[in-house]
Protein backbone atom coordinates (compact mmCIF):
# COMPACT_ATOMS: atom_id res chain seq x y z
CA UNK A 1 0.00 0.00 0.00
CA UNK A 2 1.51 3.47 -1.09
CA UNK A 3 1.87 6.20 1.07
CA UNK A 4 -0.44 9.08 0.38
CA UNK A 5 2.48 11.84 -1.01
CA UNK A 6 2.82 14.76 1.59
CA UNK A 7 2.83 18.39 0.49
CA UNK A 8 6.83 19.86 1.20
CA UNK A 9 7.23 21.45 4.48
CA UNK A 10 7.58 25.19 3.40
CA UNK A 11 10.69 26.66 4.63
CA UNK A 12 11.78 30.46 5.46
CA UNK A 13 10.05 33.17 3.43
CA UNK A 14 7.50 30.82 1.95
CA UNK A 15 6.17 29.62 5.08
CA UNK A 16 5.82 33.05 6.32
CA UNK A 17 4.05 34.15 3.17
CA UNK A 18 1.72 31.40 3.38
CA UNK A 19 1.30 31.81 7.25
CA UNK A 20 0.62 36.07 6.49
CA UNK A 21 -1.73 34.88 3.86
CA UNK A 22 -3.78 33.05 5.90
CA UNK A 23 -4.13 36.30 8.69
CA UNK A 24 -7.53 37.81 8.92
CA UNK A 25 -7.38 41.91 9.28
CA UNK A 26 -8.51 42.95 12.53
CA UNK A 27 -12.41 44.48 11.14
CA UNK A 28 -13.44 48.03 12.08
CA UNK A 29 -13.50 49.15 15.02
CA UNK A 30 -12.58 45.41 16.42
CA UNK A 31 -10.38 45.55 19.54
CA UNK A 32 -9.42 41.61 20.92
CA UNK A 33 -9.56 40.76 24.06
CA UNK A 34 -5.66 40.80 24.98
CA UNK A 35 -5.46 44.37 23.85
CA UNK A 36 -8.40 45.16 26.28
CA UNK A 37 -6.58 42.82 29.26
CA UNK A 38 -3.13 44.87 28.16
CA UNK A 39 -5.11 48.57 28.28
CA UNK A 40 -6.43 47.61 31.78
CA UNK A 41 -3.22 46.69 33.25
CA UNK A 42 -1.69 50.00 32.36
CA UNK A 43 -4.54 51.82 33.73
CA UNK A 44 -4.69 49.10 36.83
CA UNK A 45 -0.38 50.06 37.34
CA UNK A 46 -0.89 53.62 36.92
CA UNK A 47 -3.68 54.17 39.59
CA UNK A 48 -2.68 51.39 41.82
CA UNK A 49 1.09 53.84 41.74
CA UNK A 50 -0.75 56.61 42.54
CA UNK A 51 -2.98 55.62 45.13
CA UNK A 52 -0.31 53.79 46.96
CA UNK A 53 2.27 56.67 47.02
CA UNK A 54 -0.90 59.21 47.81
CA UNK A 55 -1.64 56.55 50.96
CA UNK A 56 2.00 57.01 51.71
CA UNK A 57 2.81 53.77 51.07
CA UNK A 58 6.43 53.09 53.30
CA UNK A 59 8.77 52.08 50.49
CA UNK A 60 12.86 52.42 50.43
CA UNK A 61 13.70 55.36 48.63
CA UNK A 62 9.95 57.01 48.29
CA UNK A 63 9.76 58.78 44.70
CA UNK A 64 8.84 62.49 44.13
CA UNK A 65 5.20 63.36 43.70
CA UNK A 66 6.51 64.20 39.78
CA UNK A 67 8.23 60.96 39.32
CA UNK A 68 4.57 59.49 39.98
CA UNK A 69 2.75 61.52 38.23
CA UNK A 70 4.51 60.60 35.44
CA UNK A 71 4.33 57.20 35.54
CA UNK A 72 0.51 57.66 35.92
CA UNK A 73 0.24 60.18 32.99
CA UNK A 74 2.17 57.22 30.80
CA UNK A 75 0.31 55.12 31.82
CA UNK A 76 -2.80 56.50 30.99
CA UNK A 77 -1.49 57.35 27.97
CA UNK A 78 -0.70 54.03 27.15
CA UNK A 79 -3.97 52.50 28.00
CA UNK A 80 -5.57 55.55 25.68
CA UNK A 81 -3.21 54.17 22.81
CA UNK A 82 -3.99 50.32 23.57
CA UNK A 83 -7.59 51.09 23.81
CA UNK A 84 -7.37 53.33 20.38
CA UNK A 85 -5.21 50.28 18.98
CA UNK A 86 -2.14 52.14 17.65
CA UNK A 87 0.32 49.77 16.62
CA UNK A 88 3.04 51.63 18.11
CA UNK A 89 1.14 51.50 21.57
CA UNK A 90 0.90 47.77 21.58
CA UNK A 91 4.07 47.38 20.41
CA UNK A 92 5.87 48.99 23.26
CA UNK A 93 3.35 47.54 25.71
CA UNK A 94 5.31 44.37 24.58
CA UNK A 95 8.70 45.58 24.86
CA UNK A 96 8.10 47.07 28.20
CA UNK A 97 5.74 43.48 29.37
CA UNK A 98 8.94 41.84 28.06
CA UNK A 99 11.35 44.03 29.91
CA UNK A 100 8.90 42.71 32.46
CA UNK A 101 9.46 39.04 32.66
CA UNK A 102 13.07 38.55 31.70
CA UNK A 103 13.86 40.98 35.43
CA UNK A 104 10.88 38.47 37.26
CA UNK A 105 12.63 35.75 35.52
CA UNK A 106 15.80 36.66 36.76
CA UNK A 107 14.40 38.04 40.24
CA UNK A 108 13.97 34.40 41.02
CA UNK A 109 17.45 33.34 41.54
CA UNK A 110 17.55 35.84 44.27
CA UNK A 111 14.49 35.49 45.92
CA UNK A 112 15.19 34.94 49.42
CA UNK A 113 11.30 33.94 50.16
CA UNK A 114 8.30 31.65 48.88
CA UNK A 115 6.50 35.18 48.59
CA UNK A 116 9.14 36.56 46.24
CA UNK A 117 8.54 33.53 44.42
CA UNK A 118 5.05 33.64 43.87
CA UNK A 119 5.26 37.13 43.16
CA UNK A 120 7.92 36.67 40.33
CA UNK A 121 5.28 33.65 39.12
CA UNK A 122 2.26 35.85 39.64
CA UNK A 123 4.17 38.50 37.01
CA UNK A 124 5.59 35.79 34.64
CA UNK A 125 3.08 33.36 34.06
CA UNK A 126 0.08 36.11 33.14
CA UNK A 127 3.29 38.18 31.28
CA UNK A 128 4.04 35.59 29.31
CA UNK A 129 0.57 34.54 27.80
CA UNK A 130 -0.59 38.22 27.59
CA UNK A 131 2.67 38.30 25.21
CA UNK A 132 2.08 35.97 23.14
CA UNK A 133 -1.21 37.13 22.74
CA UNK A 134 -0.55 40.36 21.78
CA UNK A 135 2.18 38.78 19.35
CA UNK A 136 -0.80 37.30 16.58
CA UNK A 137 -2.78 40.73 18.00
CA UNK A 138 0.14 42.93 16.09
CA UNK A 139 0.23 40.38 12.80
CA UNK A 140 -3.45 41.10 12.25
CA UNK A 141 -2.91 44.72 12.54
CA UNK A 142 -0.19 44.54 9.92
CA UNK A 143 -2.50 42.59 7.75
CA UNK A 144 -2.40 43.52 4.09
CA UNK A 145 -6.69 45.38 3.55
CA UNK A 146 -6.62 47.20 7.16
CA UNK A 147 -7.08 50.57 7.05
CA UNK A 148 -4.74 52.55 9.26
Amino acid sequence: MDAPEREPRLRGEERDAALRAQLEPLAPGERPAAVSAAAGVCLLLGAANLALWAAGADVTNRPSAGVVLLFAAVSAAAAWGLWTMRYGAVLGFQAVLAGTIILSALSVFVAGNALALIVCTIVIVPGIWLFWKLVRVLARMQAPGRDA
